[in-house]
Order: C-alpha cells, then structure tokens, then sequence
C-alpha cells in the first residue's frame, strides 16, 4: 500500500500517527459541510434536546458545535477508532471534566446504549463507512427517542463522478446517492425523511424522524 494510500485509508478508522493526522485534518476540512447541514436542523427550542449523540465524532469539531447548539443538552461522541476518541476528548476537555460530554469508542452495527436514550443523532462524513448500512440505521432508530431526529450530512452525494476517486483509494468506502440513503433509512423503520443539497458542492444533508 503506498503512503498516500495508507494515509487516506485512516479516513475511515485513524490509526497511528497517521491517524492524528487525519483527525486535525478533519476537523479542519468537514468544517464548512457540517455547518451548511446543521443549518437545516429545525428550529425547535433548544430545551426540548437534553440528550445529543455524535456517531463517527472523528476529531470532536462538530462534538463541539452540538455541545454550543444545544447548550443544555449532554452530548455522547462515539467512535469505533480510540485515535479519534482520544482527540475529540482533548478537543471538548472542558465539556468532558463538567460532565456535558461523554466520549465513547464503540461500532455503529452494536450501539452500546439503551433504547429510547437519545433525542438527537448526528452523524457527519461517516456513514460511508457503517456497516450494512440498514442495519446500523437500525441500531440508529433503536437508540433514538419516539420524535426524535437522526441527521445525516456528507460531502458527497453520489452524483459526482469525480468523487470516484476515493472509493478506490480508501478501502470499503462507499459513496451514497439520495434515493439510496432515503431508501435505506425507510427500510430501518424512519418515517418522515426531508433532503436538502447544496447542487454546486454535491453536498447532502437528510434529516429523518423517527415516528411518535
């Protein structure tokens, strides 16, 4: 495997030095695509979420921008790499020592949580990688409240044949059109499913419900 190669590679699970490279990295270069999705969470008043979850937190950048959304709400980040959870840690370490931020390594596919525990769900420049991903989207709906909403942002949304490019470069990446994601969410049990996209990035942003 060539260095570039191996470097893009922890893109899905960092690693190694290489690993806390690509977490800064991330946090700088999601940057702009977690903002434009998370604009298009509904403005409902921000009381109503005491309980947020970040899946696939990466570097903790946008652990930090929920934790400042929400500002009455704990905020769990999960993440299967210990690279990533380690620097999400450091990134929010005020957030973590008052309490507001747990910080957890685990596998999308086997949520280490009760059903019913979260009101909100995020999951930015991830699902690319979860397994199934049905059956993740399941563990998704399990873990979310009745009412509560899952949103799903990414970089791509499959209509770019540039974006090709990664999946051969980054091993088991794949890259999701709208109708597939919209599809996959219906098929684990959410309801009312809304997509916004920004047509000149190709950026994609779904917002899902899961029923009352």
């Amino acid at each position: 495997m060539g260095i570039l190669k191996q470097f893009f590679n922890n893109t899905r699970k960092p690693d190694g030095w290489m690993g806390k490279m690509m977490v800064n990295s991330m946090n700088q270069g999601h940057a702009a695509v977690s903002d434009w999705g998370l604009s298009y969470f509904p403005d409902i008043p921000v009381a109503a979420h005491s309980m947020v979850a970040d899946f696939g937190c990466g570097g903790g950048r946008n652990t930090a921008a929920l934790l400042k959304r929400f500002p009455a709400a704990t905020v769990t980040a999960l993440d299967y790499s210990k690279v990533a959870c380690d620097k999400t840690k450091q990134f929010n370490r005020h957030e973590v020592q008052v309490g507001r931020c747990n910080v957890v390594q685990g596998d999308v596919s086997r949520l280490p949580f009760e059903a019913a525990t979260f009101d909100v769900i995020t999951a930015f420049e991830t699902v690319y990688f979860w397994p199934g991903p049905v059956e993740s989207f399941q563990e998704v709906w399990r873990v979310l409240k009745s009412g509560g909403t899952f949103m799903i942002v990414n970089e791509s949304d499959g209509t770019k044949q540039a974006d090709e490019k990664w999946t051969d470069i980054i091993d088991g990446m794949r890259i999701f059109t709208q109708e597939q994601l919209t599809q996959y969410l219906q098929d684990a049990g959410f309801a009312q499913i809304a997509a916004h996209v920004n047509r000149k990035q190709h950026w994609l942003c779904l917002l899902a419900e899961k029923a009352r």
